[in-house]
C-alpha cells in the first residue's frame, strides 16, 4: 500500500493534528472574511490568538505561540501594516515595547473568540458534551507532554 493511501486511510497523530488545525483555521478565517477581516491569514493567528487587550511584549507572544522572535517580528510587522496592532512603549519598562491591538484588532479578537466558541459548541453537540470534554482534556494533556520549544512550524 502506498504511504499516501495508508496516511489517508489510517491517519497518524501528525496527520490528524494538521487536519484538525487546518479545518479549524479554515472555518475561523472564512468567517472572519465574511465579517470584513479578509486580510488576516492563518499565520497571523500566532499573534491574534494570544494578544491581550492592554498589549503584550513580542517575546511573550513568541513564547506563547512557539515561534522564534524573528518570525514573530515579521508577523507583527504585517499586522501593523494591516492596521490590527501598533507598537507602544511598555509603561513598566520604557525600553521595552508592547504590541497593542487597534480598534480593528480588538474587533477581530472578539469575533475570532466567538468563532472558536461556536466551533467548540458544534463539536460538543456532535460528539456529546462528555465525550468532547474528554477529547479536549486529552488534547491538552497530549500537547503538554511534548516539547514546546524547537523549530518554527511556519517561517
Amino acid at each position: 500500500m502506498r504511504r499516501s493511501t495508508r496516511k489517508e486511510q489510517e491517519p497518524d497523530l501528525g496527520v490528524l493534528a494538521v487536519q484538525l488545525s487546518a479545518r479549524v483555521q479554515r472555518e475561523i478565517f472564512a468567517r472572519a472574511a465574511e465579517q470584513g477581516f479578509d486580510d488576516v491569514r492563518p499565520r497571523h493567528g500566532a499573534v491574534l490568538a494570544y494578544l491581550d487587550e492592554e498589549g503584550i511584549r513580542p517575546g511573550e507572544l513568541a513564547r506563547l505561540a512557539g515561534r522564534n522572535k524573528q518570525t514573530m517580528g515579521a508577523i507583527i510587522d504585517e499586522l501593523e501594516r494591516l492596521g490590527y496592532v501598533r507598537r507602544e512603549p511598555d509603561p513598566a519598562d520604557r525600553r521595552a515595547r508592547l504590541i497593542v491591538p487597534t480598534e480593528r484588532g480588538l474587533r477581530v479578537m472578539v469575533a475570532s473568540d466567538q468563532y472558536v466558541r461556536d466551533i467548540e459548541q458544534s463539536l460538543s453537540a456532535r460528539l456529546g458534551a462528555d465525550r468532547y470534554a474528554e477529547f479536549r482534556a486529552a488534547l491538552v494533556q497530549a500537547a503538554a507532554s511534548l516539547p514546546a520549544s524547537g523549530h518554527d512550524t511556519e517561517g
